[in-house]
């Protein structure tokens, strides 16, 4: 294989910072979401759980459109983030990041989760026995034997970031050098004759990005189910 050229490179980085910015803006929330599903009871938790998991099951277009009308300029909330905060999300490489987050989310969510949950809430109440406040048993048990899925729930949400398609074009647009990320660009090509090539190559790096994820999240969370087996008295 030749080495990639400018544009690829181009393409390569922006799909990177996109993922990047992505998960770094999910995390907060998509741990949050994932303690209060894992450690809290209270009516209508079925009904968040549903609405957390809403983009895996509608069309990554209709996700794109609601974004359209919460974050364009001329909606309140865009308008107020643009106002206050000088963010622009509509045509700018910070929308597509923001559509990447959110079809992110609900993946990490559910691995943080499942990880929070496989957390010996024994282990704690012995932490709190001994002294610890809640904040020292989160800090020094807890987050601790959630740590490898937590990082594994951010690999896979990076993959998913980097491999998002239809909400980023619906609310971001398809603009080189601006939005065009991989699968993006492997669209475009797919529109111009004779580029198979082009394709090809597009089509690799988006292959090896997503598996080399795969891989990781995977290790991670297996080296999580030890650490937790190990822990277990």
């Amino acid at each position: 294989m030749t080495p990639l050229s400018s544009a690829e490179w181009e393409i390569l980085v922006l799909s990177l910072k996109v993922g990047g910015v992505a998960i770094a803006a999910a995390l907060p929330v998509s741990f949050a979401l994932a303690w209060v599903l894992a450690r809290w009871r209270f009516p209508g938790k079925v009904l968040v759980d549903a609405m957390v998991h809403l983009p895996l099951v509608l069309p990554p277009v209709v996700t794109g459109w609601l974004l359209l009308l919460a974050f364009s300029p001329n909606a309140l909330l865009g308008g107020f983030l643009e106002r206050t905060l000088g963010l622009t999300f509509l045509f700018r490489w910070t929308g597509a990041a923001l559509a990447a987050a959110v079809m992110a989310l609900p993946l990490m969510v559910r691995a943080m989760r499942l990880s929070l949950e496989a957390v010996d809430r024994r282990l704690e109440s012995a932490a709190r026995t001994l002294g610890a406040g809640p904040w020292r048993t989160f800090m020094t048990v807890t987050l601790p034997l959630s740590a490898n899925g937590v990082l594994a729930a951010l690999v896979l949400g990076f993959a998913r970031s980097v491999g998002e398609f239809g909400a980023t074009i619906t609310f971001a647009s398809n603009i080189p050098g601006e939005t065009q990320t991989l699968p993006l660009a492997i669209y475009s090509a797919l529109q111009v004759p004779g580029s198979d090539l082009q394709v090809a190559r597009l089509a690799g790096l988006s292959v090896a990005l997503s598996v080399a994820a795969l891989v990781l999240s995977e290790w991670l969370a297996r080296r999580s189910g030890q650490e937790r087996g190990r822990h277990v008295v």
